[in-house]
C-alpha cells in the first residue's frame, strides 16, 4: 500500500512539473539581442565648475545672529575686506545614452547633461574618451539630443511601437548604473500611462527590469531590438519600480531636438483640473470625465475662441479626453498655429469651439500665474458672508465679490472636500453669489443634482469645489 501511494505521488509530482519545466523551455533568448544592441549603447560622463560654499561660509551661515562669533567675522572682514564665500569646484556626473544615427547622434536623458560643460561618450570595450556637443534639450519631457563626430558609421537603434507593447511583455535595459558600463537587465511591462507627477507630460512606461541610477538615457527594448522606452526614473523607495519615456512620446520631440530647434507646444492659456464624482454631479454628467476649466486667461488663445470658465473639455479634434492630463498631453502634441476642435460641456449640453493654438513657453506660463492674492451664515457646514472692501484689498481681490468662508466645520463635507477658512466662494454651479442668501437659493434650486460646485478663489488662484447634497 505504501509503494503504490508513494509511485502514484511520484507520477503526480512529474506531472505537475512537466509544464513548468516546458514553460521554463520556453523563456526567451537574450543573448543575441544584448551583444547586438550592446554596441549602440554609450557610457556618458559630465563635468561641470559650479561655485559651492567654502567651509568657513558654511559655518558663518550658521551662526545665529548675536553670536559672538558673529561679531568676530564682521569685525575681520573690516579689517581684511570681505573673503569670497563661495569657490569653484569640479562636479561630475554620469548616465547611459544611445546611438540613433550613423555619424554620431545620440538620445539621453536632459538631466544626464543639463549644464555640463563637458560631455564625453564611452562605448562598449572602447576605453577611448569620444567629445560631445549639447545638440538640443527638452526640459519638460527629460530628453536630450547630444552628437560625437567619428570617421566611422556607428550602429544605431530604431525605435518602436509603444503603444503596441503590452504589459507583460519581456523588455531588455542596457545601461550603466554605478558605473558598470553596459550592464544588461531583463523583465517586463509592469504597466502603462503612468503618471508620478514629476512633469507636465508624465506618461511612464513601467517595468521590473532592474534599474539603477546611471540608467537614466539608455533604451529599453522589446524583444525586436527596439527601443520602445527611455529610461528616466526609478523609485527609491522600493524595487524593481523602473520608468522609461514611451518612445511614441519621445520621436516627434527627438526628431525636432536633433536638428537644434526646440520643441514647440500648442497652448489653450487655460489651469485646468480633473472632474471628481461630486463634480460631475453638479455639472448633470453621466461620469466624471473629461477635463475642468478653473480659469481662462485674458487675451488667451482660449479665450479668443469663447471658452469659458466652468466649461468641461470632453474631447479635442474628436478624440476622447479622459482627465486634465490627457487634455494637456493632447494640446502639446499640437504645433502653435493649429487648430484644436473642443468639445465642451456647458450648462448641461455639448457646445464645440475652435481654438487657434498659441505657443507653449516660459512667458505663456508666466502670464497664467496669478496675481498674488488680492455676520457669518452657516450654508453646508461653512460660515460664510459678504466680503467687504477691506477683506478684499486684504486678500488681493480686484473687487469685493463672493462670500468669505470665515469658517469651516471640521465635520462637514466642506472640510472633506478641502474648503480652507479665508476662501472666496464666487460662484455656486456656475452662478455668481454675493450672499448667503444667494447661495442657498442655488443650494435648493439644484438640489436634485446631488452636488453643488463652487468656484474659490484661494490666493489667487481659481478652483472648483463640489460638494455633496444628499443630506440637505
Amino acid at each position: 500500500m505504501i509503494r503504490k501511494t508513494l509511485k502514484f505521488t511520484l507520477v503526480l509530482s512529474l506531472v505537475l512539473f512537466l509544464p513548468v519545466f516546458a514553460q521554463a523551455n520556453n523563456l526567451p533568448e537574450f543573448t543575441e539581442l544584448a551583444a547586438t544592441a550592446g554596441k549602440s549603447v554609450v557610457f556618458i560622463s559630465t563635468e561641470k565648475v559650479a561655485d559651492v560654499p567654502t567651509q568657513t561660509e558654511q559655518f558663518r551661515q550658521q551662526i545665529p545672529d548675536g553670536h559672538p562669533f558673529k561679531d568676530f567675522f564682521d569685525r575681520f572682514d573690516q579689517f581684511f575686506g570681505q573673503q569670497p564665500g563661495k569657490q569653484p569646484r569640479k562636479q561630475r556626473g554620469q548616465g547611459s545614452g544611445f546611438v540613433i544615427s550613423s555619424d554620431g547622434l545620440i538620445v539621453t536623458n536632459n538631466h544626464v547633461i543639463d549644464g555640463a560643460d563637458k560631455v564625453t561618450v564611452h562605448f562598449q570595450g572602447d576605453n577611448s574618451e569620444h567629445p560631445a556637443k549639447i545638440i538640443g534639450q527638452d526640459k519638460e519631457t527629460d530628453l536630450a539630443v547630444i552628437k560625437i563626430d567619428l570617421d566611422r558609421p556607428l550602429p544605431v537603434l530604431n525605435f518602436g511601437d509603444s503603444d503596441a507593447i503590452k504589459v507583460g511583455e519581456w523588455v531588455l535595459a542596457i545601461g550603466n548604473p554605478y558605473g558598470l558600463d553596459n550592464t544588461v537587465t531583463a523583465g517586463i511591462i509592469s504597466a502603462k500611462y503612468r503618471n508620478l507627477r514629476v512633469g507636465p507630460f508624465d506618461n511612464f512606461l513601467q517595468t521590473d527590469a532592474s534599474i539603477n541610477p546611471g540608467n537614466s538615457g539608455g533604451p529599453l527594448l522589446n524583444m525586436k531590438g527596439e527601443v520602445i522606452g527611455i529610461n528616466s526614473l526609478i523609485n527609491a523607495a522600493g524595487q524593481n519600480l523602473g520608468f522609461a519615456v514611451p518612445s511614441n512620446q519621445a520621436k516627434e520631440i527627438i526628431a525636432q531636438l536633433k536638428q537644434g530647434k526646440t520643441y514647440q507646444r500648442g497652448w489653450l492659456g487655460v489651469t485646468i483640473q480633473p472632474v471628481d464624482e461630486n463634480q460631475a454631479k453638479a455639472l448633470g454628467l453621466e461620469e466624471p470625465t473629461g477635463a475642468l476649466i478653473a480659469s481662462v486667461g485674458e487675451g488667451q488663445p482660449a479665450a479668443k475662441a469663447g471658452v469659458k470658465q466652468g466649461d468641461v473639455v470632453l474631447e479635442v479634434n474628436g478624440i476622447k479626453v479622459h482627465d486634465s492630463n490627457e487634455l494637456l498631453r493632447s494640446i502639446a502634441n499640437l504645433k502653435p498655429g493649429e487648430k484644436a476642435k473642443l468639445t465642451l460641456w456647458r450648462n448641461g449640453k455639448e457646445i464645440t469651439r475652435t481654438v487657434t493654438l498659441g505657443q507653449r513657453g516660459e512667458k505663456a506660463m508666466a502670464s497664467m500665474q496669478p496675481v498674488p492674492p488680492k455676520q457669518a451664515s452657516n450654508v453646508l457646514g461653512m460660515s460664510v458672508k459678504p466680503i467687504s472692501k477691506k477683506e478684499a484689498a486684504a486678500l488681493g481681490l480686484g473687487s469685493a465679490h463672493g462670500l468669505l468662508v470665515v469658517q469651516v466645520d471640521p465635520n462637514a463635507a466642506a472640510s472633506d472636500e478641502g474648503v480652507r477658512q479665508g476662501d472666496v466662494i464666487v460662484q455656486a454651479n456656475q452662478q455668481d453669489v454675493n450672499t448667503p442668501a444667494e447661495l442657498e437659493a442655488v443650494i435648493q434650486r439644484d438640489k436634485k443634482r446631488g452636488a453643488v460646485m463652487l468656484l474659490i478663489k484661494r490666493q489667487g488662484q481659481n478652483l472648483f469645489v463640489a460638494l455633496p447634497l444628499e443630506d440637505q
